[in-house]
């Protein structure tokens, strides 16, 4: 008997050896930080402008755990808040501030980061630079032809943003232009914009700088070209908040509040930054 009861509390001891060891999180191979254990999902939904920023952010905190599923749902500023407000997603994503009415639904808003409104006009347009005062005399089709602003003698053709866009919202507050501009066309999205003024060597939009590429031409406003550095000292005055929404009276998840709190530290500014942002931490 006594054989048999110590065979058992080796075997015990050993059993409880092995658990020990699977509970450790594996060591990652690349030397990077080791898996969490975290899991569940995140769901964000929102502004189409802040698709390169939030990508980039939820490439990095799933690379960290990878337990979790992260997805963003491009519908735009508008559209984000009201997910949010209808429990439909963890965080919304505005490329504005929130407004009075949406407060007063219980939304919170937390700023993320600040991008630059990029003004775009085709790369064979001679015109370079414009001032907030020409922006707006332009929008509003009191200014029609670009050899008024020091360009070609052609039509001005008018791109913007769909009503409720986060950048359409900032590009309007800050030139004074609300419910005054003339669009030839309204598109729904940043990338949208992008590619119609590309196509168009008189057409001229705005899109978010972090989206901005090589195939338009940001022009200078007042003298100052739009950049990381410009957007953070305040130079560069065609500027708007990227805004995290939440409800202010409902607790996240675990996992979507561990987002969050990712998103919104030093560590996440690196990010913001690489994407094209300005970090708020």
């Amino acid at each position: 008997m006594k054989k048999l009861t110590c065979v058992a509390l080796a075997a015990v001891m050993a059993f409880g050896l092995l658990a020990g060891c699977g509970e450790q999180s594996p060591a990652a191979s690349d030397g990077s930080k080791a898996n969490s254990g975290l899991s569940g999902s995140v769901a964000t939904d929102g502004s189409t402008s802040m698709e390169k920023v939030i990508g980039s952010l939820g490439e990095a905190f799933t690379a960290q755990n990878p337990g979790v599923n992260f997805t963003y749902n491009p519908t735009g500023s508008g559209s984000g808040i009201t997910a949010v407000s209808e429990g439909r997603c963890d965080i919304g994503l505005s490329s504005r501030a929130l407004k009075d009415g949406e407060k007063a639904l219980g939304l919170a808003g937390t700023v993320l980061a600040y991008d630059g409104i990029a003004i775009v006009v085709n790369n064979g347009n001679p015109v370079a630079e414009l001032s907030v005062e020409d922006i707006a005399k332009i929008f509003t089709a009191e200014i029609t032809n670009w050899s008024e602003v020091g360009g070609n003698d052609a039509e001005i053709v008018l791109i913007g943003r769909e009503a409720g866009s986060g950048t359409r919202d900032g590009f309007e507050s800050i030139t004074d232009t609300e419910d005054a501009c003339k669009y030839r066309q309204e598109l729904t999205s940043t990338g949208d914009v992008i590619t119609t003024v590309s196509q168009n060597i008189n057409a001229i939009g705005y899109a978010s700088l972090a989206a901005v590429g090589d195939k338009v031409k940001a022009l200078k406003v007042g003298g100052v070209a739009p950049s990381e550095t410009t957007v953070k000292d305040g130079s560069y005055v065609v500027q708007r908040p990227f805004i995290l929404v939440t409800k202010a009276d409902a607790k996240l998840s675990g996992t979507a509040q561990a987002f969050f709190d990712y998103v919104t530290s030093s560590e996440a500014a690196e990010i913001i930054s690489k994407a094209g942002a300005v970090s708020a931490a």
